[in-house]
């Protein structure tokens, strides 16, 4: 059964999902190379350099990992599901460490530095490791699942990378593993009280948060966030950053500040609804080769916007097809798995790719808070790029294996 090569499988593998995941690795490198070729400074470059080669790059490395993963049998994965999960805690640790951690951007350490190789950031394999763990914990007969100390015991397999990916901080990535755990143990059979009880605490914890957060007077005591995160929340819920008792220059400054920190989305916004119907053509699009959206992110956060605005609503549409092809061939994955172990993986991966698309579009179209999660095999980077094709290669793992051969 384990010595059989992949060639001998491909009878069946899941076609329809692989063909919807090539069609977004080809988008991928389409836009990637439309978004970064518009600076004068990118198409100077070697091409060796450029963005687009390196996803390419990345595409290849993660296909070779589908491979790996889709030669061995789901259980014996299983089976080192721990000893993943606790090197990506030690991984969430080190990034965490001044000197191995890089910080970028708004001062997050959220990657670890690997010379001509590039950065590597942890997080995004926390997750499959969450994913991976969990499964394998919770494919236990399911009258164990009503013992409340089983229930914590995987409510702190999920808090535990939670809290080490908001240090970094990366609100973003750790967000997306409280849906995906829960849906996990609420497919897995966990009761629902237990359930229905930490939904609840959770849901009144969050609207404390965002009390605090958007209406809490100066001077009063507020949980603690990055300036950068409390100004994002707050321009998305239309909040004035004004203090109350400001002199005309504090509020001139408040002004510029509020205008900055929604720039971003009303730059994605703009390009998302100018495409019109059919788009402005490819490598087209003004709002890009203009710079408005900004350089550093319209290849990854807002390459979304991108295509919108050069493809149009049939890009558009497109995209959310391709993506509801991987999602519901996931889900059919799910449904014909032989045993609890192989639906709880297919279960969790369907969930994290959705949570990370349905984030991602959402901020595109100010429908959710800008966070920096990627789009699944579209989004430039190599962390992700690999994260979601091994992902991809675990729910073809199951699929291969349904039937137990």
């Amino acid at each position: 059964m384990f010595e059989a090569t992949l060639s001998d499988r491909q009878g069946r593998l899941d076609r329809l999902q692989i063909a919807a995941v090539v069609g977004l690795m080809l988008l991928s490198v389409a836009f990637v190379y439309s978004a970064t070729m518009a600076d004068d400074i990118a198409r100077e470059l070697a091409w060796y350099h450029q963005t687009w080669v390196r996803q390419v790059v990345w595409f290849a490395l993660g296909t070779a990992a589908v491979v790996g993963v889709c030669l061995v049998e789901y259980h014996t994965l299983a089976r080192w599901a721990f000893v993943a999960y606790w090197l990506t805690i030690l991984g969430l640790v080190a990034v965490l460490i001044p000197g191995i951690g890089t910080t970028r951007g708004w001062g997050a350490m959220r990657w670890i530095d690997l010379g001509p190789l590039g950065q590597f950031q942890p997080s995004e394999f926390a997750k499959l490791g969450v994913i991976l763990a969990l499964a394998h914990f919770l494919s236990r007969p399911v009258d164990e699942l009503r013992f409340p100390a089983n229930f914590w015991k995987g409510i702190g397999l999920i808090l535990l990378p939670f809290v080490l990916i908001m240090k970094e901080p990366d609100l973003g990535s750790a967000i997306v593993l409280l849906p995906t755990g829960l849906v996990m143990m609420f497919v897995a059979g966990t009761p629902r009280r237990y359930l229905l009880r930490l939904v609840g605490g959770v849901g009144i914890l969050g609207a404390l948060f965002l009390v605090d957060v958007l209406f809490a007077p100066p001077g009063w005591w507020q949980i603690k966030l990055e300036d950068y995160q409390r100004h994002r929340l707050m321009t998305y819920f239309g909040r004035d950053f004004t203090p109350p008792n400001a002199t005309p220059e504090q509020r001139r400054r408040a002004r510029e500040l509020e205008d900055a920190k929604s720039y971003q989305i009303r730059q994605a916004l703009i390009s998302v609804g100018s495409g019109g119907f059919w788009g402005k053509g490819w490598r087209q699009g003004t709002q890009n080769s203009l710079g408005f959206l900004p350089r550093g992110a319209a290849h990854n956060d807002f390459i979304f916007s991108v295509i919108a605005e050069e493809k149009g609503f049939v890009g558009s549409v497109t995209v959310l097809t391709l993506y509801a092809v991987v999602l519901f061939t996931g889900l059919r994955i799910a449904g014909q798995a032989r045993d609890r172990l192989g639906k709880l993986l297919a279960v969790g991966v369907v969930t994290l790719l959705f949570s990370h698309v349905f984030i991602n579009i959402g901020m595109n179209i100010r429908l959710m808070p800008v966070t920096g999660v990627p789009l699944p095999l579209l989004s430039y980077g190599g962390s992700s790029v690999l994260g979601s094709l091994i992902a991809m290669g675990m729910l073809q793992n199951v699929y291969i294996y349904r039937k137990g051969y």
